[in-house]
């Protein structure tokens, strides 16, 4: 019964990454600790390899439709990249199965929770919304940033909080972007966020590997749902009623986060 529910749990978070680029960590890891009783170190490692399978077939689809702004992809990973690794050997050092690290992950992970579902939250509410298409000389001037820093900096603290909690990379990723990006079109902020956590995952997800915090069998269990949902979702992008999904979310990631951090 179990391995029906994992399969469903991962049709659908996939879906859902791929009709707005989140949900990823933010839902599948409480799913995982609370739904189906996983230790957090389990479930934040497995759950970062999950997220790099599954946001890699959404980004060959993507791709596909020619929606990934790539200059903003390699600009994000110049600073995540370098901050999941140096995350990365810090808990290496420790050691992931450590009950203080294990309180520091679900303490942080309620926060990081809190503070998507604010994000998505206000995005909903009072976001303005980007326009859906431009030309491609008006793509080009819309991935240049406000300053060539700042993509880099806000990398980097994405990929240490990714690492920490496998959270961050989706719904705090898309509001970073359309801070950084204001012109950009939504599919191209959707999927420029799927694309860029790629690497990310897959380098903090193999790394939680190395010490043991991937459980196999279950990561299995959980592409075979999300691998059709986030095709099926990346697919329906354009049409996603946007502030509905999102709000529904904000509600859900509020009430985990906020059972993590007071539990």
């Amino acid at each position: 019964m179990h391995e029906f529910g994992f399969v469903f749990a991962g049709f659908f978070v996939g879906l859902v990454v791929g009709l707005t680029g989140v949900g990823g960590g933010s839902l599948m890891t409480p799913i995982l600790i609370f739904f189906f009783g996983i230790k957090p170190y389990l479930a934040v490692g497995t759950d970062l390899l999950f997220a790099a399978f599954t946001k890699g077939a959404g980004t060959l689809s993507l791709a596909q439709q020619r929606l990934v702004p790539w200059r903003v992809v390699f600009t994000l990973c110049a600073g995540s990249l370098p901050a999941s690794a140096l995350t990365l050997w810090v808990l290496h050092e420790v050691g992931p199965a450590e009950p203080v690290v294990q309180q520091v992950m679900k303490s942080t992970l309620g926060v990081a929770l809190l503070l998507t579902a604010l994000a998505m939250l206000y995005k909903a509410i009072r976001g303005k919304k980007a326009p859906q298409s431009l030309s491609e000389e008006a793509i080009e001037n819309a991935t240049r940033p406000r300053h060539w820093a700042l993509p880099v900096l806000f990398g980097a603290v994405i990929g240490t909080l990714v690492t920490l909690t496998s959270v961050g990379a989706g719904a705090i990723g898309v509001s970073v972007l359309m801070i950084l990006y204001p012109s950009l079109p939504l599919s191209r902020i959707v999927a420029s966020d799927i694309a860029y956590a790629v690497p990310l995952t897959l380098v903090a997800g193999l790394g939680h590997a190395s010490m043991g915090s991937v459980d196999w069998s279950l990561l299995s269990l959980l592409l075979a749902g999300s691998l059709p949902g986030i095709w099926i979702g990346s697919r329906l992008v354009h049409k996603a009623p946007e502030r509905f999904i999102r709000s529904v979310l904000s509600v859900l990631l509020a009430w985990a986060g906020s059972k993590l951090v007071f539990a």
